[in-house]
């Protein structure tokens, strides 16, 4: 009887002891959780009426929610005995050993962020990087998503992307269409510029507010060549490619224009 009662009173003292710290570190916990669900609501309203990418602010909540979850976790630890000293040594050692296991994984992901950030490109960008070039798809957290034109699906490592050249075609609203024509010798200079410069008049998805550059560009072995570079708009650039290719070509014909071309004579010798 008198151990039991020496147990009971142990109990009580324990009890009276770490029940006021119990039931303060739960509510700590069920009010930082509700502090911390009220930070991310206000921060994801005050960044989506900043304007910030869509692409951006989820990352970001997120990112901010977690790191706050971690802090009232560990003060609740504290709280209840725990010592977080050597709980946040052993995070630490945690996070080395694991950031030593997925550097490449951890690369991609610092790469993700830089690219949200400084945003090269965005969601709807033709774009060209690594070698590849499309449409961007979606930036996933290790990777961008392209779709090529040949409706082709490839993930490029975004510590890749964020490391190397990348080539945003659509990133301005105008672009400049290149074209080199070769015309013979014995043709005549002006009435060749002038072709260009009627087909390109007679485009209208070529800018007419931006004048186009037509001159001779170099001096061919076998032809005279005109560099012509007219302006439109980026979403227009292939139809004026296509058509400028296939008016030049019809317009120098009618006008008796030649295009030099490779020509090979073979002599063919009877060996008795």
């Amino acid at each position: 009887m008198q151990d039991v009662n020496k147990y009971f009173d142990t109990a009580i003292e324990l009890t009276m002891t770490y029940a006021p710290k119990v039931l303060l570190a739960i509510a700590t916990l069920v009010v930082g959780m509700w502090i911390v669900r009220m930070a991310k609501a206000v921060l994801e309203k005050q960044l989506k009426k900043s304007g910030m990418d869509e692409s951006l602010r989820p990352f970001l909540v997120g990112l901010v929610s977690n790191l706050l979850k971690v802090i009232v976790v560990i003060s609740v630890a504290g709280m209840v005995g725990i010592q977080t000293t050597s709980f946040v040594a052993v995070l630490g050692a945690a996070g080395l050993a694991v950031g030593m296991a997925l550097q490449g994984s951890l690369g991609n992901f610092a790469g993700s962020v830089l690219i949200l950030i400084f945003k090269p490109y965005k969601v709807g960008d033709y774009i060209s990087v690594q070698g590849h070039e499309g449409v961007v798809q979606e930036i996933q957290i290790f990777c961008t998503k392209i779709l090529t034109v040949d409706n082709i699906v490839v993930f490029v490592p975004n510590g890749a992307v964020a490391g190397g050249a990348i080539k945003n075609v659509t990133y301005e609203d105008i672009r400049r269409v290149d074209f080199t024509f070769g015309i013979g010798y014995g043709d005549s200079i002006d009435e060749a510029k002038k072709v260009f410069a009627d087909v390109a008049a007679s485009c209208d998805k070529i800018l007419k507010d931006k004048e186009v550059d037509v001159f001779v560009s170099n001096l061919n072995d076998s032809s005279v060549d005109f560099a012509v570079r007219p302006w439109c708009k980026t979403a227009d650039y292939w139809d004026v490619f296509f058509y400028m290719n296939e008016n030049v070509k019809k317009q120098l014909d009618a006008k008796g224009i030649s295009i030099p071309f490779p020509q090979r004579d073979i002599h063919v010798h009877n060996v008795q």
